[in-house]
């Protein structure tokens, strides 16, 4: 069929047709089999069904085109910018369409065309950066979703900045890999910055309070993150953060009073110019006139100087072992010097800063409680533990060694003082005994096995698998995990030969056993 004949067919048949004619055109031409003349026509009355006023036609086009690197170039574009419904089509799988094409329809289409765009899988930086500044929290969403997609700390930067509001937009960007520490805090800003209005908004705190929440959670994110930094990330947080303009001296107070040191380095030399090794020294000299200069250099206010050297004298003293406390206790000291330097000050002065050192004390004495809540709960969980293994060892202790380690696990748990002491103690603890008992007979079962022979290690393993059909044949129920076995005869090889006995046949052992008194004899 000529040209004039396919374009005069078209015009007269149902739109159902014209749209078969178009797809089966748009597939021959896309597979590269046509003449030279005959592609050139075939071109032609593609390019000529654009104006077909059916959608039918145009999507017969998007869906043949879609997919294929050898599509006209012309066909896709103007199919790029066509209905929602057909654009997405190429727009979601074209090879054909470039970089400039796809922030172009991002700029100017809607946001299914954007969604369409986001979900490439070539989806190049300046592409992303476009998305990231027209897009909505829809498109973002999609985009963030792309593990394929590359994504600029700008872009991500500016995503978050727009829309960090939405909370699926939150969760898709911290599940993607990599995720750079700028973007954590950000994200993390947002989030305080998302409960601080929500307080508001139910009326739980006034302006003031919500704005000092936010603040304070915003600077608690920032110094969680460098604690997990390294020394690159935590000097790109730095920087990050005296960007936005958030490396002031309350976060560097709060830094120092926290024992996060390293931190307080790179904020000191980030705005002193200073390298950190010497900011470093200087620190553990507060008294000393070094100290001081660097603190007017990084612009930090003078009202903080007393505090901050009261401070750093009780972290230095526990640095060289004049006091030996640590962790939360340490951090109280600290505070606690540093308010007792701001009484000398006058009060219109010092308000501010010495309620700033209280909030800070009252944070530090629950962090120490916390720690020892923890410290005791650790320690009833293994004094748990070990009532288990002594009424276990105890229970055990009664029966014969030559007993089976079957029935010795089933009468072991049926004793009267086992099952009480497994009925005072919570779920959590039993679970936690359990995986670390089958810890230890795996290693131990491994242990043996390893110090078997070759040729022994494949009988046990035929004999075993023959075991296994056997038992499977005959569907037997599965024996219920047992907390008690037989005591341990040794502190790396805990239950290991009875645990051997279970796993391998009596035929298997009797030969390994006539093997070994053959040489020994």
């Amino acid at each position: 069929m000529t040209l004039r004949q396919f374009l005069l067919a078209t015009q007269t048949a149902p739109a159902e047709r014209r749209a078969e004619a178009a797809a089966a055109l748009a597939r021959a031409y896309c597979h590269g089999s046509l003449a030279p003349e005959a592609a050139w026509e075939a071109k032609t009355a593609l390019l000529g069904l654009l104006d077909d006023g059916s959608t039918l036609v145009r999507r017969a086009l998007a869906e043949a085109c879609a997919s294929s690197d050898t599509a006209p170039r012309p066909l896709i574009v103007a199919l790029a910018s066509d209905q929602p419904e057909i654009a997405c089509l190429v727009l979601a799988r074209s090879p054909v369409l470039m970089d400039a094409d796809l922030v172009d329809c991002a700029a100017i289409g809607c946001e299914t065309t954007r969604a369409a765009v986001a979900g490439r899988a070539d989806v190049s930086k300046p592409v992303a950066a476009a998305l990231a500044e027209v897009a909505g929290a829809p498109s973002l969403t999609v985009l963030a979703r792309n593990r394929h997609a590359e994504i600029g700390t700008a872009a991500l930067l500016r995503m978050v900045e727009r829309h960090g509001h939405d909370a699926l937009l939150r969760e898709a960007l911290l599940a993607r890999p990599g995720l750079g520490i700028e973007v954590r805090h950000a994200i993390a800003a947002r989030v305080a910055e998302a409960l601080s209005s929500f307080g508001l908004a139910s009326g739980w705190l006034n302006r003031e309070r919500g704005e000092r929440v936010n603040r304070e959670a915003r600077d608690c994110a920032a110094l969680s993150l460098g604690d997990e930094a390294g020394e690159s990330g935590l000097a790109r947080l730095v920087a990050h953060l005296r960007g936005q303009g958030q490396l002031n001296a309350g976060l560097i107070l709060r830094a120092i009073l926290s024992l996060r040191m390293p931190f307080a380095e790179a904020a000191l030399a980030d705005l002193s110019g200073l390298s950190r090794a010497r900011v470093a020294g200087l620190m553990f000299e507060p008294r000393g006139a070094g100290f001081a200069a660097l603190h007017r250099r990084a612009g930090l206010p003078a009202l903080l100087l007393p505090a901050i050297q009261a401070a750093l004298s009780a972290w230095r003293e526990a640095a060289t072992g004049s006091a030996e406390i640590e962790g939360p206790r340490l951090a109280r000291r600290m505070i606690e010097r540093a308010l007792t330097a701001c009484e000398d000050m006058p009060f219109a002065e010092s308000r501010s800063l010495m309620a700033l050192l209280a909030r800070f004390e009252a944070e530090a004495a629950r962090e120490e409680a916390r720690a020892h809540a923890r410290f005791l709960a650790a320690e009833a969980e293994r004094d748990d533990i070990l009532r288990i293994e002594a009424v276990r060892r105890e229970a055990a202790g009664f029966l014969p060694e030559a007993v089976p380690m079957q029935s010795l696990a089933t009468e072991a748990v049926a004793s009267d003082r086992l099952s009480r002491v497994l009925d005072e103690l919570p779920d959590a603890i039993i679970a936690s005994y359990r995986a670390e008992h089958e810890r230890r007979q795996a290693e131990a079962a491994t242990a043996v096995l390893d110090g078997l022979s070759d040729a022994l290690m494949t009988r046990f393993l035929a004999d075993r698998a023959t075991s296994g059909a056997e038992a499977e044949r005959a569907e037997e129920p599965a024996q219920p995990l047992m907390l008690v076995t037989v005591p341990s005869r040794g502190p790396e090889m805990q239950d290991a030969p009875d645990l051997v006995e279970s796993l391998i046949s009596e035929s298997i052992l009797a030969s390994y056993r006539d093997d070994r008194e053959r040489i020994a004899a």
